[in-house]
């Protein structure tokens, strides 16, 4: 089921740059965790509190494998926000 969307939320989370850079990064695969801090330059902890907030928001998927967390998009979501954004703005 899909959270209801909340597009002050979802706007006011991609007003952050490295969540958008997140965003970006996954944009072709899934990814592990270990994956993505080195690639933004962060430490551990914040990169992992921005995928806490991507994932919150149900605009990123988390999946265990083995000892890692692999992260991918939610395209379903992602395409629900656009679509709603387009229909405000035009």
């Amino acid at each position: 089921m899909i959270k209801k969307l909340n597009i002050k939320k979802y706007l006011n989370t991609l007003a952050e740059p490295n969540r958008l850079a997140i965003l970006e990064f996954l944009k072709d695969k899934e990814k592990c965790a270990c994956e993505i801090h080195p690639k933004l330059k962060l430490p551990q902890n914040l990169s992992s509190h921005h995928l806490k907030i991507l994932k919150d928001l149900n605009l990123l998927k988390s999946r265990r494998d083995g000892n890692k967390i692999l992260y991918s998009r939610n395209e379903k979501v992602i395409k629900n926000y656009q679509l709603a954004l387009t229909k405000i703005i035009i």
